[in-house]
């Protein structure tokens, strides 16, 4: 199976206002797709993949209910067949939400695979002791958590999700399904080579190629243990195609390509077929 482990979609209705309002936050020429589910499926389609996880980040407690909604629709082809075929969505919980532990047990009874965070949009720090509580129940409850790392071009360069805060995060909770996108940290790589790579730690790898020299990128992922790296795109971004081509270019094994591209993913997850 291929399978992108980090993307971002919207109806097709509402992704022009959203992808706007995103963009105003981003560096002048910030360069995106337009964000549609329909665009996205018609891409992996195009590129190859049997899916991608869709996630949705709730930057207030009260989305929960509205992500919820999206990811049901999703599931149940209000938008057509190819997106429940290709989009695989998580649910996200607010870390100040007071019904957090009462969202994270909806999510696992309704069968989602887990949740999205993002330290910079809903304002926490990764390893402080409430977050670790919330993480502990997602643990117990079985599900992923797939979680933004490093820096955010949006937002100032803090320190709340770097690669020291996963190793504490993780040493508390070492059997926690936890996920640290864009190869450990964006633009906080040497830091992330410090204390994660080569470490039992999943991460996938979204982003890393467009700003790390191929040989760097090719280092790294040789050095991490080959069941814990995934693709993530972090689509609309990036492209599934610009990203492949990159990633080819490094002339991996092809079993590390092969687990990377979607093997370990599909394990995660519980996927088969």
């Amino acid at each position: 199976m291929r399978i992108d482990l980090h993307a971002h979609a919207f109806a097709d209705t509402i992704a022009e206002r959203a992808m706007t309002g995103l963009l105003a936050a981003m560096p002048a020429g910030y360069r995106a797709e337009d964000g549609r589910l329909g665009t996205l499926v018609a891409q992996l389609a195009d590129s190859g993949f049997d899916a991608a996880v869709i996630c949705s980040i709730a930057t207030k407690p009260s989305q929960f209910d509205a992500i919820l909604k999206w990811s049901e629709q999703i599931r149940n082809g209000a938008f057509g067949e190819a997106a429940a075929r290709f989009a695989i969505p998580l649910l996200s919980v607010h870390p100040g939400d007071p019904e957090r532990y009462k969202r994270i047990e909806q999510t696992a009874r309704a069968g989602y695979k887990g949740i999205k965070l993002h330290p910079y949009y809903q304002r926490f720090v990764l390893d402080s002791p409430e977050v670790i509580d919330m993480l502990d129940c997602v643990r117990q409850n079985g599900l992923v958590v797939v979680c933004h790392t490093g820096f955010d071009v949006a937002f100032r360069h803090d320190r709340i999700c770097d690669a020291a805060r996963v190793r504490r995060l993780l040493d508390a909770l070492p059997d926690l399904k936890f996920v640290a996108s864009h190869l450990g940290g964006w633009m906080d790589w040497d830091e992330a080579e410090r204390l994660l790579i080569g470490q039992p730690i999943d991460i996938e790898i979204s982003l890393s190629p467009n700003y790390l020299p191929p040989g760097r990128l090719r280092e790294l992922l040789l050095r991490h243990p080959a069941d814990r790296l995934h693709f993530g795109s972090d689509w609309p971004w990036t492209r599934h195609d610009e990203q492949l081509a990159r990633l080819e270019a490094l002339q991996l094994p092809a079993d590390r390509m092969q687990a990377l591209m979607g093997g370990n993913a599909a394990r995660l997850l519980g996927l088969s077929g």
